[in-house]
């Protein structure tokens, strides 16, 4: 069972601790509806009506997101230093597609994912990291076919093509057959490779680690037994 108990920060208190503990489901519950409405807005074709019911839970799920920040300063012992320490939450608000990595963040808070050592911490580490690996290219391939598909010079015009894209650049592979030309394009390419390069790093460092421990314990067993 995942719990969420949150301890309070020094900045923060006991006040902002509360607050956030209660609302860590809601707000990853309305990531993942803004991702499930903005994925269907991007992907398939809908009607009028349809569409505006989606723009609906678009609009609100962004609201409630610059609504808790707000909540968070009011509530911290020390609002600024807060802020100035917790650059992730001003960022959800400024860039909504980010915002369905809060699903991550339960899982990081969670007492089975803190109170874990050694080898099953390096696992957990191993699948967090590749969430938000599938995560992250998830929603570059959305935000990168939004904005290139009505582009004319575009070769990115279908979700199938902007998934290939994404995979071969968060993996910084590369291979050149799809490429952005929006600005707004190119921009969330520059995003995705840095994001890449960083969570595949740790991925890498992580699993080394991992491996270098199971051939130690494996030497001592063995020399143990001689």
């Amino acid at each position: 069972m995942i719990t969420t108990e949150r301890r309070p920060d020094r900045w923060g208190g006991p006040r902002q601790a509360h607050w956030q503990q209660a609302t860590d489901w809601p707000l990853s519950i309305a990531a993942l509806v803004f991702l499930a409405a903005y994925s269907v807005v991007v992907i398939a074709p809908v009607d009028l009506a349809t569409a505006g019911v989606l723009r609906l839970l678009i609009l609100v799920t962004w609201a409630l997101f610059p609504v808790s920040y707000v909540v968070n300063l009011a509530l911290a012992t020390h609002p600024w230093q807060w802020a100035r320490r917790h650059p992730l939450a001003l960022l959800f608000v400024l860039l909504p597609l980010l915002r369905p990595l809060r699903l991550l963040r339960v899982i990081a808070h969670s007492s089975v994912f803190q109170s874990s050592a050694g080898a099953a911490f390096r696992a957990r580490v191993l699948v967090y990291l590749a969430s938000a690996a599938v995560l992250v290219t998830y929603i570059a391939a959305l935000a990168v076919l939004q904005a290139e598909r009505n582009d004319p010079a575009a070769n990115i015009t279908s979700f199938g093509d902007s998934l290939w894209w994404a995979a071969v650049t968060v993996t910084t592979v590369g291979y050149g057959d799809f490429t952005p030309v929006t600005v707004r394009g190119r921009a969330i390419a520059t995003g995705l490779m840095l994001g890449g390069v960083a969570v595949l790093g740790v991925l890498t460092a992580t699993l080394s680690s991992w491996i270098v421990q199971r051939v130690t314990e494996l030497e001592k067993d063995g020399s143990g037994n001689e």
